[in-house]
């Protein structure tokens, strides 16, 4: 039983016609899910990903009407998101420049080579050229970024903690994950976690900040970070929470997976969740994010959360 990588990661957008303007025009990702937030469903949950909405490519947003995050620790601050090769790393650069992104130039972080940028709201996210190593995304055939330079999946995902110690007790001992480095980026420490093959895709890094104030979530922070767990293996990762005592929200069926959350000790919210069933359950591939998609549980109720939704 192991954890396998990153799944997906849920941020905040107080903008979502904005929002899929960037992540579909701008970044060339595919809205493979148009559906709402579960337990508010005034709110939009796009979902942003390769061309089938593979594990461990989609980057999500809830449509909350939040002032903007106060950025500090206790938060996940930096979302980065795979290339292949530093020829797709100039590329991009040249692209982001042209849209008048704001973004630094090619740099190195932890021995990749990196481009940091913001979306219009301000959410941290970098370009990371992995190699091309791990599992290969799906490129999308509507995308308006060539398929050998579209983003492959997410990964690695950086945390500010101010309490290191009793976040590696989680990772290590409670969900199997193994410290595998140690560098400084701008002075901070940092710590390199690594799940299953390890690579970029499976990477949470962890900054360590003390003495800095916590932040204030908000439109351009993250809400949680998700790992991917096997489907087989779901039931049993529930038990172990429940045998460690770990406090979490017991078994959860997002109809296109099934979650498990919890926070760390630093007050992060976390998830575990399982690769299927997929997004194509309730929608064909060819079709996916064509139209606003409800779990069976929310159909019923499909005419009045039609109306409190806002126009895309």
């Amino acid at each position: 039983m192991r954890l396998l990588g990153i799944h997906h990661l849920t941020a905040i957008t107080a903008d979502a016609p904005g929002n899929l303007a960037f992540y579909t025009g701008t970044l060339g990702m595919r809205l493979v899910k148009k559906t709402v937030n579960q337990d508010q469903t005034e709110a939009y949950h796009l979902y942003y990903a390769d061309a089938v909405g593979s594990p461990g490519t989609d980057i999500t947003f809830f449509d909350f009407p939040a002032p903007p995050e106060r950025r500090g620790s206790q938060s996940i601050c930096r979302t980065a998101l795979r290339v292949a090769g530093e020829e797709a790393l100039a590329w991009w650069q040249a692209r982001l420049e042209a849209a008048g992104v704001p973004c630094g130039g090619i740099t190195t972080r932890d021995g990749r080579r990196v481009i940091d940028f913001e979306d219009p709201e301000g959410q941290r996210l970098s370009l990371v050229d992995d190699g091309g190593e791990g599992e290969p995304a799906r490129p999308w055939s509507g995308s308006p970024v060539p398929a050998a330079l579209q983003v492959r999946g997410l990964g690695p995902i950086t945390l500010s903690v101010r309490e290191p110690e009793a976040l590696d007790n989680l990772l290590t001992a409670a969900l199997g994950m193994r410290e595998v480095r140690r560098y400084r980026d701008d002075g901070v420490a940092v710590r390199v976690y690594a799940m299953g093959p390890g690579g970029a895709g499976a990477e949470l890094h962890v900054a360590e900040e003390p003495d800095r104030a916590p932040a204030r979530p908000g439109a351009g922070g993250v809400h949680h970070v998700a790992f991917r767990v096997a489907d087989d293996e779901y039931e049993a990762w529930a038990r172990h929470l429940a045998d460690i005592r770990l406090p979490n929200s017991g078994p959860v069926d997002r109809f296109y997976f099934r979650s498990l959350y919890f926070r760390e000790p630093n007050g992060i919210l976390m998830e575990l969740a399982s690769d299927g069933p997929g997004f194509a359950t309730d929608e064909p591939l060819e079709h996916l994010g064509e139209s606003l998609t409800l779990p069976p549980f929310l159909e019923s109720r499909r005419e009045a959360i039609e109306r409190r939704l806002k126009p895309l």
